[in-house]
């Protein structure tokens, strides 16, 4: 589901999930800090970290702290993608998990509080991987240890968004605020079409026609996984 804001301030995030109390899996932005209410479960996404070590390594290849770090990381991903290919549920993944991922983990904070006390902060790894960043979410960085629903990373949500971030720098300018959340809304029937495999012009011409006319308290019956299911 898209949003529509006309900045990227926390007030944007803490009033469209209000008192959301599930799991909220983001990057590192600051401005997902402190939204949702008080059963919130806030999970961070390893990409993101992982990248500020490969910026290390390509700023200094031979610095082999962030090169460790980094091959650790990818261990976590090798496991995620070995998992998916075996087609494991929920549970069969965080057993999964627990027993060859916690390891990792472990041995990662060790590595990153050793970068720590060792790398000159003007050095390659302390400018470009910030390790204090990786620790200072490292609670949010374990949840995927709690929860076997929950993805390593947010890349889903990032590549659902990456045809928007990279149109936004072309159309320069927006024509109307009103007109952000219809497209918003758009775009969330079109992302969640893409996600259930649901051919998004096949749908769109069922539902299109004769939609002014539809009942509103029965709209809820043109959502996309509720027409795949009628048409099947």
């Amino acid at each position: 589901m898209f949003d529509f804001q006309l900045d990227r301030g926390r007030q944007g995030p803490r009033q469209f999930l209000g008192e959301f109390g599930g799991i909220l899996q983001t990057d590192g932005y600051t401005g997902y800090g402190k939204v949702g209410g008080k059963d919130v479960v806030h999970a961070g996404c390893w990409a993101h970290v992982r990248r500020y070590f490969f910026q290390a390594v390509q700023l200094n290849r031979k610095d082999l702290l962030a090169l460790g770090i980094a091959a650790e990381i990818d261990k976590l991903f090798e496991l995620e993608s070995d998992a998916k290919a075996a087609g494991l549920g929920a549970g069969e993944r965080l057993k999964l998990r627990r027993e060859k991922a916690e390891p990792i983990v472990a041995a990662l904070m060790e590595r990153i509080e050793s970068a720590i006390a060792s790398t000159l902060p003007r050095s390659a790894l302390g400018k470009a991987s910030d390790c204090d960043h990786a620790l200072g979410r490292w609670d949010q960085l374990r949840r995927f240890l709690d929860y076997g629903q929950l993805e390593l990373s947010n890349n889903l949500a990032e590549n659902a968004i990456r045809p928007i971030a990279v149109g936004r720098k072309n159309w320069l300018h927006v024509g109307s605020e009103r007109a952000g959340p219809r497209v918003a809304a758009i775009l969330s029937v079109v992302e969640t079409c893409r996600r259930h495999q649901i051919p998004i012009r096949e749908y769109l011409g069922s539902v299109l026609p004769g939609l002014a006319e539809f009942p509103a308290k029965r709209v809820n019956e043109l959502t996309p996984g509720n027409w795949d299911r009628r048409r099947s």
